[in-house]
């Protein structure tokens, strides 16, 4: 008795215990992805009044460290004022002698590698880049140390015209490109690419080139990609032109768009999204849309820019947009002081960033995508603190179509991970279900007929010797690990299917043909002969047989590729289908996961048939049934509750171990 009431209180404790542990498990697992539903925050971190500490000079754009502790303010002084933004103070002042160019007009900025460009009054530009080093004084206490190095300055415009715009992108080692609008509406490029010999010897070649022959409107804004390959030109009407530099010597005018939703706006604001596949449009409406190119084949040059996404609207002239360095995340703001943290591929707006009424000058986004600055009109700037996780996180980008970048239409992917930040993830979870239940319903139908005839064949009608073999041999293929399995299939399993698929194919014709027609000769065998043999050792007659009608499947196999498929399978489905064959396919998956599903159902099946009481058969038997007619019509009847259970325990297997 102690030791019955020990037992049941282990069973008991056991019991509670694997509860409680599937529901631990659960509220972790929940735990852990609740944060994807968190919406992005954002508030006020430091606001700086830059009159108090400039003084005459005039911000015309900003930029901040990784860090957001160190603060770049370009002014039309040709100065780079460093200040700390925690303290308010002007730690440093590089100064540009700029008094031989004359008067600045005009600032430009890069999004990656902090390269700043100044264009003068008389036609030139100055570009250097803004560097931040980061030492440790002490334990825990970090020291950033601002640095300008003023690279060249160019003369860019010939007629020394006064530059009102201008972008200044570094793509790799030496070689850059400036665009620049001079104020009689002339649009000038200038590009340098250095070239290096095998005794690195370097030759640098220069192109110039008046783009105004492209562009038929006034010109109202301008952007330029990392690449220096993609020109965008926005105009005052509305107009978008897409201007390719990939030959710097010839450049090609790919599409002339109107993407404002009246046709008459303002192109006010333009920004290429991390990747350069994606622009930001802004217009003097309000209104926000990202253009990205598409292969075309009708267009001349092949591609042809298309509207995947639109955003909240402004209702206001969009005056600035700046881009993450992290992800698909970026900034507009406007004409009245309104901030929208927004994201690409999620197509919505994250939050509204409170700073100031007032006209939205410039904004930097912190390079960690954790914070972004704000000038204002009026000189004023301030910080916000930005949390944004898990931005790309939306019903729509879990179970809808999704515009991906580079993508000819909207379309459900699954691709989590990428090379660089310039990735756009995806997390349709529908390729993942689909997926799941398509390789679930092959592994299925593969293991469901071969399992429960095996079971049946075991259990009504094999000797006891032999299912005293078959019975623990198919349940030890239960222990094969399911990693296993997947590495066979992948690497053994289906490039041998791309071999042999027609003849694969074939078996299911050539080997019930042989086994039927071994059936009917095992019938002809005289009975004297037959009946020596004891119940269930027909076994080792049709084995042969289908090993043969195996050898014959593959041996018909190339004839019937040749004759009726063209000769090369993978071609016919192409070309009949539509279809592109891809070697680990759901038939693949259906065959190893089925030999991972066979030893639960066929165990589980053999058992239940088993258990059917024996004076159901025998009354059966008795009554003049066969032995097949007693198996198909009471045996299996009877057991069907378990075979059920067979079959959904096969299933459940098959759904957890697809992936």
């Amino acid at each position: 008795m102690l030791f019955d009431k020990i037992a049941k209180g282990v069973i008991y404790f056991g019991g509670i215990a694997t509860i409680i542990s599937v529901v631990a498990i659960l509220v972790f697992v929940f735990w852990e992805a609740l944060p994807l539903w968190f919406g992005a925050e954002g508030k006020e971190k430091d606001k700086v009044e830059v009159k108090q500490i400039l003084q005459s000079r005039k911000p015309l754009l900003i930029g901040v460290d990784e860090y957001q502790e160190i603060l770049y303010v370009v002014t039309d002084s040709a100065t780079i004022d460093f200040i700390n933004l925690s303290t308010k103070q002007l730690v440093q002042s590089s100064y540009i002698d700029s008094t031989s160019e004359g008067a600045i007009t005009s600032a430009s900025k890069s999004p990656t590698k902090n390269l700043i460009a100044l264009g003068t009054e008389n036609g030139k530009v100055l570009f250097g880049q803004v560097k931040f080093s980061v030492s440790f004084v002490e334990e825990n206490k970090r020291e950033v140390k601002p640095e300008f190095t003023l690279l060249s300055s160019i003369l860019i415009d010939s007629l020394k015209k006064p530059l009102r715009n201008l972008v200044f992108r570094k793509n790799s080692g030496e070689d850059f490109t400036i665009i620049a609008l001079t104020s009689d509406n002339r649009l000038i490029q200038f590009s340098s690419e250095k070239t290096f010999s095998l005794l690195s010897e370097s030759e640098e070649k220069i192109y110039k080139n008046d783009l105004s022959k492209l562009v038929e409107y006034p010109i109202s804004t301008i952007e330029l990609d990392n690449f220096c390959e993609k020109l965008m030109v926005g105009t005052v009407n509305g107009w978008l032109y897409y201007i390719s530099l990939k030959d710097k010597g010839n450049p090609q005018l790919i599409q002339k768009i109107n993407p404002t939703p009246s046709g008459r706006s303002a192109i006010t604001a333009l920004g290429f999204i991390i990747g350069d596949q994606s622009v930001i449009v802004g217009d003097s409406d309000g209104n926000v849309t990202s253009w990205m190119r598409v292969i075309d084949e009708k267009s001349d040059y092949g591609w042809k820019l298309v509207n995947p996404h639109k955003f909240e609207s402004h209702n206001a002239k969009v005056t600035s947009v700046a881009s993450s360095l992290r992800n698909k995340s970026f900034i507009t703001g406007d004409s009245e002081g309104k901030i929208f943290l927004e994201h690409l591929t999620s197509e919505r707006t994250l939050i509204e960033l409170s700073g100031k009424e007032l006209p939205v000058k410039d904004i930097a986004f912190s390079p960690k995508g954790d914070g972004a600055v704000v000038l204002y009109e009026d000189g004023t700037i301030v910080s916000f603190e930005i949390k944004n996780p898990h931005p790309e996180i939306t019903l729509k980008t879990l179970f809808g179509k999704v515009w991906y970048e580079g993508y000819s239409k909207p379309e459900f992917v699954w691709q989590s991970t990428g090379g660089t930040d310039d990735f756009e993830p995806k997390f349709s979870l529908i390729p993942l279900i689909i997926g799941t239940l398509k390789g679930t319903f092959y592994a299925m139908l593969f293991a469901v007929p071969l399992a429960l005839f095996g079971a049946l064949y075991t259990s009504q009608f094999s000797h006891p010797k032999i299912r005293n073999y078959i019975k623990p041999t198919v349940e030890v293929m239960a222990a094969l690990p399911s990693v296993v399995i997947g590495f066979l299939a992948g690497l053994w399993l289906a490039p041998l299917l791309e071999r042999i698929l027609p003849g694969v194919f074939l078996m299911f014709i050539t080997v019930p043909i042989t086994i039927t027609i071994g059936a009917s000769l095992w019938k002809r065998i005289p009975s004297r002969i037959r009946y020596k043999l004891k119940p269930g050792f027909e076994l080792f007659f049709i084995i042969p047989l289908i090993i043969f009608g195996y050898y014959l499947a593959q041996w018909l196999g190339p004839l019937f590729e040749y004759y009726l498929l063209g000769g090369d399978y993978r071609t016919w489905l192409m070309n009949t289908l539509n279809e592109q064959y891809d070697q680990r396919n759901s038939i693949v998956v259906g065959f190893a996961m089925g030999f991972a599903v066979i030893p639960i159902i066929f165990t589980i099946c053999e058992d239940a048939l088993s258990s059917v009481p024996s004076s159901l058969t025998s009354a059966s038997l008795a009554l003049g049934a066969t032995k097949w007619e007693t198996a198909t019509r009471i045996v299996l009847p009877s057991a069907s509750p378990g075979i059920f259970s067979a079959v959904m325990i096969g299933f459940g297997r098959a759904v957890g171990e697809t992936m």
